[in-house]
């Protein structure tokens, strides 16, 4: 059983303490809420609420111009460990929150939170809080997702990438007609300016390896429609799917690949099918003009406006608006990760994660999801190979094969213990090397189940062979015996 505990400091500043306070400052709180997978298994999750009021130095920070100030001023002040959350609570009346919104969410692991009059309003707010900020039943569910019925799932809950000790990053630049368009990408400048502060900020998560390719004569496999009025081509939502298998066949990249492989593809179109626009379900073109596909990556079509004379020499030349294509790009990035900020409450504001692509409480919900994640590919790894090893009563188990299983079950029970008590980079390191180890025992050669053999397949072999062989000795043992007794049965003979 998992207990996700979340340290969490509520702090008052002056003017906002609600009149129904059941205590004086300060003084602790729990709440605890159970979030059921199946009927087998639940994850219980534990805020362990400190509320006390403002210090000299956060009133200080807090009596900056806006929100985006006072939230930088009162980073140094606050608790920034990793999965841990710090709510500031100011009162109704404050000019930091704009017109209409009574939270904003800063860029590392705090909140500006209105008041809301009575206590019960302030804490139904700050569980909408918190449920952003750490993580939410249908996040743990997504984590879970090959433990939760089907039918309880949302639709976008496995579009997550599954869990993984490092992940491959391929950059491919389509040109399906050299003829006419020499394309000039800055890919490594890009990479350096818009990928490298993500990965970084990712670094804690997994390892993360990036490369480009540039291919030739790359079709995408689906005739696009041709509209007369606009003059333009349209790729349909539903022949969206039957784009990326003959394209995949080009890429090569996750043949010899260890880790996942995400795919981002930049696709400039030929000219005969130029331009070329991606339209949704309803049939309207798709702003970005790129789609993605879940735990795989995404496709941007890039239109190269036409020559001004037809006359113009060929092939033309292109360069590339990298700051478009990779904030597409990026955008795909955080989905593949679940890191998608589409259900925000209306009254939320969120701050822009910046250069760095995503904030810090983003980044404990990815390692909240993942941890948990682990823990269940080691509990089903062990269980496959205990099922297996009872299968085979022969089997030979080294001593490095027995040590790496103990080391599972001590770093995955190390992992639960931290969680339990609100220590998340612990507990997810933890749980990373008892996937490192269950993994490394299920797949040693030696408990390769194909080299012992059933019972039953040793009498089908052996018989043949020693069956032959057998009856003539037999039938001279009996001969032997029969003969015996006859000379037993005989009178000696006296002289």
């Amino acid at each position: 059983q998992v207990r996700l505990v979340v340290p969490m400091a509520v702090v008052f500043a002056p003017g906002s303490v609600p009149g129904d306070l059941r205590k004086p400052l300060p003084f602790r709180d729990v709440q605890e809420m159970e979030i059921s997978v199946n009927l087998r298994t639940s994850v219980t999750s534990r805020y362990e609420m400190r509320y006390r009021s403002t210090t000299a130095q956060e009133e200080a920070a807090l009596a900056a111009a806006t929100a985006r100030e006072a939230d930088a001023a009162l980073y140094p002040l606050q608790d920034t460990t990793l999965g841990s959350l710090t709510m500031y609570v100011v009162p109704d009346t404050s000019s930091l929150l704009p017109q209409g919104i009574n939270v904003y969410v800063g860029k590392h692991r705090s909140a500006l939170v209105r008041a809301g009059g009575s206590l019960a309003a302030l804490q139904a707010r700050l569980r909408e809080v918190t449920q952003v900020m750490s993580f939410t039943a249908s996040s743990i569910a997504a984590a879970l997702s090959d433990r939760v019925p089907d039918g309880q799932l949302s639709p976008d809950a496995r579009r997550n990438l599954k869990s993984s000790l490092g992940y491959e990053i391929t950059f491919s630049l389509l040109n399906p007609d050299p003829k006419s368009h020499t394309v000039d990408w800055d890919i490594e400048g890009a990479v350096n300016r818009f990928v490298k502060p993500v990965l970084d900020k990712l670094s804690l998560v997994a390892n993360f390896s990036v490369d480009s390719q540039i291919l030739y004569y790359a079709v995408l496999g689906v005739t696009p429609r041709y509209d007369k009025e606009s003059s333009s081509f349209f790729l349909s939502a539903h022949s969206l799917p039957h784009v990326i298998n003959p394209v995949e066949a080009r890429l090569g990249s996750s043949a010899a690949s260890l880790y996942p492989v995400l795919n981002f593809l930049l696709y400039v179109p030929e000219r005969s099918h130029s331009p070329l626009y991606i339209q949704d379900k309803d049939g309207a073109p798709v702003s970005t003009n790129a789609f993605h596909s879940p735990r795989w990556g995404g496709i941007m079509v890039y239109n190269v406006e036409a020559p001004a004379s037809p006359q113009a020499s060929l092939p033309l030349h292109v360069d590339v608006d990298m700051a478009r294509v990779m904030e597409v790009f990026l955008a795909q990035l955080r989905l593949l990760f679940g890191l998608s900020r589409e259900e925000v409450p209306p009254e939320f504001l969120l701050e822009s994660p910046g250069n760095e692509g995503l904030a810090d409480w983003e980044l404990d919900h990815l390692l909240w999801a993942h941890t948990v994640e682990n823990i269940a590919t080691v509990s089903t790894t062990l269980t496959s190979l205990a099922q297996l090893l009872d299968k085979i009563g022969n089997i030979v188990i080294k001593d490095d094969v027995a040590s790496e299983v103990y080391r599972a079950v001590a770093s995955v029970q190390s992992a639960v213990t931290e969680l339990s008590l609100g220590h998340l980079l612990a507990a997810f390191q933890a749980s990373k090397e008892a996937v490192t180890s269950s993994e490394r025992a299920f797949f040693d050669p030696s408990l390769l189940h194909l080299l012992y053999f059933p019972d039953d397949q040793k009498f089908a072999i052996y018989i043949p062979l020693f069956l032959p062989m057998a009856v003539p000795i037999l039938l001279s043992l009996a001969k032997i015996v029969r003969e015996t007794r006859l000379r037993k049965k005989e009178p000696t003979k006296m002289d």
